[in-house]
């Protein structure tokens, strides 16, 4: 995980002089994701479609590492919303359910105020997702191909619940397919009805704010890679406790 695989490039000036006004002032553009949290998106993106390919192949032994990756992503992912950079902590986005509700009405009334990082809606989605990845690659460990290949940990339990767990593992995949077509549906709903677009800044880092909100403050990059380093040594033990 490093910065120079997805530069930190601010916006060229002439982006920057087309800034919008408003009647306190010009709107400018802040840094307000990390290199680690957008690594951490787009290799997620990548894996879980690999699992998919890899699944439906029968690439089993490619499916099962991608499997790895994703556990030890979420697993890094989790600790970063605890101890990482101010946008990507759970207690400065996850909400009331109410804020939630009250936040797509005012996007239904194309009404939606800019954010920092997550909205109230859109953590929910985060946490959805998370928790959808984590039961998916953690079933993995325990499920099996019917013939002759089980996950590390399948020996852990009978037969009869590995390949309960099996179904399990197949059905939270339509149900991450749903969250996901979900998750891009609202981003388009967000170009559309509020002409925000939540994509660049989650490549670029840098998104466009109006006066007055400040910059989110950015955990060290450092602090990314031993946390990486914890998920990925956590991962690589559960998988030799069969």
């Amino acid at each position: 995980m490093t910065e120079t695989l997805l530069r930190d490039a601010a916006p060229s000036p002439s982006a920057t002089a087309d800034a919008r006004s408003t009647k306190t002032g010009a709107w400018r553009w802040i840094k307000v994701w990390d290199a680690p949290t957008r690594l951490f998106h787009w290799a997620l993106v990548a894996l879980v479609v690999t699992s998919y390919v890899t699944a439906r192949n029968g690439w089993i032994d490619w499916h099962f590492y991608a499997g790895y990756a994703i556990l030890t992503l979420v697993g890094f992912r989790i600790l970063w919303g605890l101890a990482g950079s101010e946008t990507s902590r759970f207690s400065a986005f996850v909400r009331a359910p109410g804020a939630a509700i009250a936040h797509l009405r005012h996007v239904m009334k194309r009404e939606g105020e800019p954010e920092t990082g997550h909205n109230a809606a859109g953590a929910y989605m985060v946490l959805a997702l998370l928790a959808l990845l984590l039961f998916q690659t953690v079933s993995g460990l325990f499920s099996n191909d019917g013939l002759f290949t089980g996950g590390p940990l399948a020996d852990l339990v009978s037969g009869e619940v590995s390949d309960q767990i099996t179904v399990l593992h197949g059905l939270s995949f339509d149900l991450i397919v749903i969250a996901v077509a979900l998750h891009v549906a609202a981003i388009i709903a967000y170009a559309v009805l509020l002409r925000q677009d939540l994509v660049r800044p989650m490549i670029t880092g840098w998104k466009r704010l109006p006066p007055g909100i400040p910059a989110p403050r950015l955990a060290p990059l450092p602090l990314a890679l031993v946390l990486a380093a914890i998920a990925a040594a956590a991962v690589f033990a559960i998988t030799r406790l069969g």
